[in-house]
């Protein structure tokens, strides 16, 4: 291509407003020039292309993609959105090239587009023009067009252009425009902008901008209005909402029935429910379950429960069925402000007319009688959920079992019976306790002396697919130990090493401290040599049990070589292994060696306190 033919076409003052225009057919043509000139007009050079014709259909592809990148160089401007169609893009640069406020000229060239003129299209288009003005005068030109109607997504896409979505009113002189230009696209304007307002729960702005829609002459829609209303309920500005349905039914309209129940809701919930019927009464409505599920609700967030009661009748007395959903508000109303007594009632009612709980409900219905004490009619819940066709399962027996063997004092035996029935049928149901209540149900079995359950606790979850931990055999090892059955608790680590669950300190620790004080030092002895082999460190606490077994049994010899393995193995001694040693030596007779031992004791930092074996013992 000649440098000339590429300076006319690049830099040639009548040229430069058709670059645009240029560019796009470049991309939807062959390698030919044919029409990139407009044949309606005449300025000077347009000859020029015709008679050089045949000289322009030899230009090569790489020349046309230099044209194009040369083009698209000095055109091209980034749009805040980052995403843009090839007609929006055209158009945008178009409009802001011709500098003319979409006039004559840019009208001229978007004349092209008015087939291709959709929402998406012009949505596209105010997004990314990132000018207001030239913005609404696009948006003014669009709905000049035959066959094209703004839709709600232009109006919002107009709005977000003008600083709506900022709190920035709208300029007066923009409105005017648009006004001059078509009154009833205003006013359409206008009443989307109040209601995108309220959307936002800009409640204030709306307010001012409804103001100014009756300023300009207009009235607000329906729609507008319900918008407003909600705003102002969802506020807790009920005297406004109040003033709005006032001015609304003067219009002559109506609420619909979504607002109609979220506003008398609303004054239920303040206690105003003679006012609810009222509202009812002018918008000539018959209330349906739904608004009375409404009412009902809002009461009982207003703790009026014997207002909801009497709602819960006059619905029957319209012939208008309570349902699920009434009964489930009324239930968990009443369950949330600790109304147990009347949660007993509005659950045989429910149930006898058909309406069931949601096993969530029974959860939530079984841990408040848990944790009020009630666990009688607790566990009477598990029949009624089965008679509800939904079966009680992991969560609730844990909550029963949980509530009735969590706590620091044993049950007594009556309520222990019953978690004692609950895991029975846990059992048969295939239904596992948790490792914390498998604990603490086993603490409550030894602490009434059922130590055979006890026992059999861990291997009957275990067949149901409890996996336990070191831990959980821990903790009922100790109960067994602490009720001093120490045969028991012996089976249990056998059955612990069997399952291939690997023992720790504290295992050994509580069985040699057991085994010590039922006399059984040499098994106790075991153990220690059985922890040292398996790399199982023992703390200062299980060689204190031993030696203190030891000193008891005036076996000094077996206490002194324990002492110094003890100190071998970097294992420091406490105040309370010393003052076993100086109490057993004392006891033996050997006053010396226990003063031996209380000399080291003092040059001990960690031993404070000689007196504490003696409270400890």
């Amino acid at each position: 291509m000649s440098k000339r033919v590429l300076s006319v076409a690049l830099f040639s003052p009548t040229l430069r407003f058709y670059s645009i225009k240029f560019f796009t057919r470049f991309l939807s043509t062959d390698n030919s020039l044919q029409g990139l000139v407009d044949p309606d007009l005449n300025f000077p050079g347009n000859d020029y292309f015709s008679n050089q014709n045949s000289q322009a259909q030899s230009i090569s592809d790489q020349d046309l993609m230099f044209l194009r990148d040369s083009l698209s160089d000095s055109k091209v401007e980034n749009f805040g959105s980052g995403k843009c169609s090839n007609d929006a893009y055209t158009i945008i640069n178009a409009i802001r090239t011709n500098n003319d406020g979409v006039g004559d000229k840019s009208q001229k060239f978007l004349r092209p587009f008015r087939e291709k003129l959709n929402e998406n299209l012009v949505v596209d288009v105010l997004k990314n023009v990132q000018n207001a003005e030239l913005g609404v005068k696009f948006f003014m030109w669009v709905g000049r067009q035959i066959g094209y109607t703004h839709s709600l997504a232009v109006y919002n896409a107009l709005l977000d252009l003008l600083g709506c979505d900022k709190n920035d009113r709208i300029p007066n002189h923009l409105l005017e425009e648009i006004k001059d230009d078509d009154r009833e696209v205003l006013g359409r304007l206008l009443n989307v902008l109040i209601r995108k307002c309220c959307r936002n729960g800009m409640w204030n702005l709306a307010l001012e901008e409804l103001g100014r829609l009756k300023d300009f002459g207009y009235k607000p829609s329906r729609v507008t209005y319900n918008a407003l209303i909600m705003v102002f309920l969802e506020a807790g500005r009920l005297d406004t909402a109040f003033l709005l349905h006032k001015e609304m039914l003067h219009l002559g309209f109506k609420m619909d029935i979504h607002l109609l129940g979220c506003f008398v809701h609303y004054l239920c919930k303040v206690g105003k429910w003679r006012d609810a019927l009222e509202l009812i009464d002018k918008e000539d409505a018959v209330p349906d379950v739904v608004i009375y599920t409404k009412m009902i609700s809002g009461l009982c967030e207003a703790s009026l429960f014997e207002e909801a009661m009497d709602f819960l009748n006059r619905m029957r007395s319209s012939s208008c069925v309570p349902n699920v959903v009434t009964y489930k508000i009324l239930l968990c109303g009443c369950l949330n402000k600790g109304k147990l007594g009347r949660c007993k009632r509005i659950l045989n009612m429910m149930i006898t007319e058909g309406c069931y709980p949601s096993p969530k409900i029974f959860n939530s219905l079984l841990h408040a009688y848990c944790k009020s004490g009630d666990y009688s009619y607790a566990y009477k819940l598990l029949k009624k959920m089965a008679d509800c066709g939904c079966q009680p399962g992991y969560v609730v027996y844990n909550i029963l079992i949980g509530s009735i063997c969590g706590n620091e004092e044993l049950p007594i035996p009556d309520v222990l019976e019953l978690a004692e029935k609950a895991y029975s049928e846990m059992l048969d149901a295939g239904i596992v306790l948790n490792k914390v209540n498998v604990s603490n149900f086993a603490r409550c079995l030894c602490g009434v002396g059922k130590y055979e359950k006890t026992y059999n606790v861990i291997h009957e979850m275990m067949s149901k697919g409890f996996i336990p931990e070191t831990s959980t055999y821990n903790k009922v090892i100790g109960f067994l130990c602490d009720s001093s059955k120490v045969d028991k608790a012996f089976l249990l680590f056998r059955e612990m090493r069997r399952n291939d669950i690997v023992p720790n300190v504290y295992t050994y620790t509580i069985l040699i401290d057991s085994f010590c004080k039922a006399g059984l030092i040499q098994q106790a002895r075991c153990w220690l040599s059985e922890m040292l082999r398996d790399g199982c460190t023992p703390t200062v606490v299980t060689y204190t049990a031993l030696i203190h077994a030891y000193l008891k049994a005036r076996k000094m010899s077996d206490a002194n070589e324990l002492f110094e393995l003890m100190l071998s193995k970097g294992c420091t001694p406490n105040v309370v292994t010393f003052t076993a040693l100086i109490d057993g030596y004392c006891k033996a007779g050997d006053v010396e060696r226990a003063c031996q031992i209380y000399a080291r004791m003092r040059g001990n930092g960690n031993a404070q306190d000689v007196d504490v074996y003696f409270r400890i013992a």
